[in-house]
């Protein structure tokens, strides 16, 4: 067969530039840095609302307002991500991520007033909104199929990491009040991105959706080495001729619809189960269990989420071998379970002594299940779960399904801890993720080691894999 033999001459011989296992860990390098920056601009307010509520006398509303004003441009960033994806490139839209990073950061750092502080954290969320679509989608189209699930994960990995390093930074300038330091340094990482991301390609899966096979070609050379470049774009370029359209209305109708209540309803039971209620509002959590002090605000949530960031790296190292369904829905039944523990803990009266610190441990447990589980596997399951053609809408409207009850949480949890109290409130948290658990394991296929072409033959056959011919 022709597939054996190779000419140095051939339009799959790689281009000029870095050797080709290089330039694959470079696509995971570059989306994963981004995810540090994510990370750090989605927590950063946690600590700055500290200080900024007092040098802007803001009302509970205002404080309300600052928070979630972020989550409603990531609503509109997420609807405008897959198409800006599809239609300038995943390479183009992480470039406008990044460069948008830079600006509104910034002007985040020196805002005068709140309203400004408000336009600018919208404008911010729309960059975000887009980058979680752009950075998945970059890094699962450029990856070989036996590391897609580490090199996706690993955005999630730098997400928390960029999490964790806002609370360190927080308490270094707590002292002080920083506050303007708080939400600006994170510019600096979001310019130096830049340099790399100009110097790389698009993916190659985009390129055959742009009809440039050549080009597709020359880049799977250089991303996954191991395979023939021009068979796999074929395969490629062959599923896209097969499809039709990239529009939402495609995504409702057969055999997609399933793989769209999939996604949907992953991405709002990511959120609704109440992770970014610890994200957001952790201060206002140990404060109701009884911590008091800088520790409280600051440090319990930077040992809670430096043991998120165990959670995910070890979700890394086994995703590619024990498969997507083994983790994700390991990590839902152990949120539900530290949830039934906080409901407890808080239906006692006020925790004190070792109960108060069970509280701390289930939170702490909590977040590193869901970045173990939930965390690491949306970003996975929104790159894998769609054709090429239909990919990045997909994934739009699976975070947008995310950023929607990401929003809920954001304005209305301490709302319901007060008007509910916390016992009832995580014990509402614990039904949610009882739900989560039942839908997961309903609904959610094993893609370990299946190339992207291969996951469609999965929702054609009505959710069952085709059975391999005799």
């Amino acid at each position: 067969m022709s597939v054996a033999t190779r000419s140095t001459k051939s339009p799959s011989s790689p281009p000029p530039g870095p050797p080709p296992r290089r330039t694959g860990r470079l696509f995971a390098l570059t989306g994963a840095v981004v995810g540090v920056i994510y990370g750090y601009d989605t927590g950063s307010i946690s600590g700055a609302l500290v200080f900024l509520s007092e040098d802007f006398h803001l009302t509970d509303t205002e404080k309300g307002l600052v928070n979630s004003i972020l989550v409603c441009g990531s609503i509109v960033g997420a609807l405008l991500g897959g198409k800006l994806a599809d239609a300038l490139g995943r390479k183009a839209a992480m470039l406008i991520v990044a460069g948008s990073y830079t600006v509104f950061v910034a002007l985040s750092a020196l805002a005068p007033n709140v309203v400004v502080l408000d336009v600018v954290r919208f404008l911010l969320g729309i960059a975000i909104g887009i980058s979680i679509v752009a950075a998945p989608l970059y890094i699962a189209e450029s990856t070989p199929a036996r590391t897609r699930g580490a090199s996706v994960a690993t955005y999630q990995v730098a997400t928390v990491a960029g999490i964790a390093l806002t609370y360190f930074v927080n308490w270094g300038l707590s002292d002080g009040g920083h506050w303007r330091l708080m939400l600006g340094l994170s510019a600096i990482p979001a310019a130096l991105v830049l340099i790399p991301l100009f110097r790389l390609p698009d993916t190659p899966r985009w390129y055959v959706l742009k009809g440039r096979t050549e080009k597709a070609v020359e880049v799977m050379a250089l991303t996954d080495p191991d395979v023939d470049p021009r068979a796999e774009t074929e395969a490629g370029r062959a599923a896209l001729c097969e499809e039709s359209g990239g529009s939402l209305r495609s995504l409702l109708r057969k055999p997609y619809a399933r793989a769209t209540l999939f996604v949907i309803g992953l991405g709002f039971f990511c959120q609704i189960t109440g992770i970014n209620a610890v994200t957001y509002y952790s201060p206002q959590i140990f404060e109701e269990m009884g911590f008091t002090g800088d520790g409280q605000n600051f440090l319990l949530p930077s040992f809670v989420q430096l043991a998120s960031l165990a959670a995910t790296v070890l979700a890394i190292l086994i995703i590619d071998r024990l498969g997507r369904r083994v983790v994700l829905l390991s990590g839902i039944a152990t949120m539900t379970a530290m949830l039934a523990v906080l409901t407890a803990v808080f239906g006692f009266g006020d925790p004190e002594g070792a109960t108060l610190w069970i509280g701390f441990g289930a939170i702490l447990l909590f977040t590193a299940a869901f970045n173990f589980g939930f965390g690491s596997l949306i970003w996975v399951y929104a790159g894998e779960a769609f054709p090429a053609q239909l990919r990045s809408t997909g994934a739009s409207a699976m975070l947008t399904a995310d950023l929607v009850a990401n929003l809920l949480i954001a304005q209305f949890f301490p709302s319901l801890m007060t008007w509910a109290g916390a016992a009832t409130t995580f014990a509402g948290l614990g039904l949610l993720a009882l739900a989560a658990l039942v839908f997961a394991a309903a609904t959610a296929p094993e893609t370990k080691g299946r190339q992207l072409e291969e996951i469609q033959g999965y929702w054609l056959n009505g959710g069952r894999w085709p059975t391999p011919a005799a």
